[in-house]
């Protein structure tokens, strides 16, 4: 995964470390059910752990394919077991924004914040926020909605902008709809962060498979990352954009010509113009101004007019 994460020009790549002891209880209930071989979720955990030497070698062949390694702790142990390892930032899970004891010990380290909303609202991520900030601490954003696969009715694009505005920091989209949609479409409202679940094919076994993007799909939204950034980077100037197309103007414009051959001394009226390409003589703009003016000389139709050739 991190190869293929490498390869479709991903920036980062973020795991989730469990450890099961630190973070859970035989109660907890799977969310979905989807596991043949664990009776609980407290099993499942126990069987997704990776050792300390397996997560430092996970990290070193990450930063090896030029990725940044992130991965999201869910209990205080995690999160030294990481700090260990080297963590550039923090992604908080969304389930874990109001667990004091996990946000006390990352805010110690120093380190930018990455926060969820998915279980949030605006009121417990101002808290959250504040706290962020009073540690120190960079802070960024994501919209988020806990639910595998969101349907696209709940994305919540909107909320990329109420948070741009509330908290003044980096936001993105975590997504887990299993389509590029939403994640193009926040691209186009500015956001600056896209997380999004990378998967081999939507039928593999596991209870987010059904919530990420294959690597046909994400290799879109990564060229379409670098479209909009080539796109946004590069503001038009429009007048210097129109003064540097003149040669294209004089070609695609109209310029003031009769209709028919007309003799000298005739008045020229509205309905005796046609506007014709190219744009090289009379501009169409002028119409108004040349109506009702007479003729110098004879002049035949199609003939780009010029001011010569009205009396003054």
């Amino acid at each position: 995964y991190i190869d293929a994460a490498a390869e479709v020009g991903a920036d980062a790549v973020k795991f989730q470390t469990h450890i099961a002891h630190a973070e859970s209880t035989i109660a907890e209930p799977f969310r979905v059910p989807f596991s043949y071989e664990d009776d609980t979720r407290y099993a499942y955990w126990r069987r997704m752990e990776f050792t300390a030497d397996q997560w430092r070698g996970l990290a070193d062949h990450a930063r090896d394919k030029g990725l940044v390694f992130l991965s999201s702790p869910f209990s205080v142990e995690a999160v030294d077991l990481l700090d260990d390892i080297g963590m550039a930032a923090w992604k908080i899970a969304s389930g874990e924004v109001g667990n004091p004891l996990l946000m006390e010990r990352i805010l110690k380290t120093g380190k930018p914040v990455l926060l969820s909303s998915g279980l949030s609202g605006m009121g417990d991520l101002r808290a959250a926020a504040d706290e962020v900030r009073r540690a120190g601490c960079g802070l960024a954003m994501f919209q988020c909605t806990s639910q595998y696969p969101v349907p696209l009715d709940k994305v919540g694009l909107n909320v990329l902008g109420d948070m741009a505005r509330e908290f003044v920091c980096p936001v993105g989209l975590s997504d887990h709809s299993g389509t590029p949609y939403p994640a193009l479409a926040a691209m186009a409202q500015g956001a600056h962060m896209l997380e999004i679940h990378l998967t081999f094919d939507p039928r593999m076994f596991g209870p987010d498979s059904r919530s990420s993007l294959d690597i046909q799909a994400f290799s879109e939204v990564r060229r379409a990352r670098d479209a909009f950034h080539t796109m946004m980077s590069n503001p038009m100037d429009k007048e210097a954009h129109a003064q540097a197309q003149s040669g294209m103007r004089d070609i695609f414009t109209r310029s003031l010509a009769l209709r028919r051959d007309m003799r000298a001394g005739e008045t020229v009226t509205r309905a005796d113009f046609a506007l014709k390409k190219p744009g090289t003589g009379l501009g169409a703009g002028l119409l108004e101004e040349y109506t009702g003016r007479r003729l110098a000389h004879d002049v035949p139709a199609d003939k780009l007019l010029e001011d010569s050739d009205f009396a003054s």
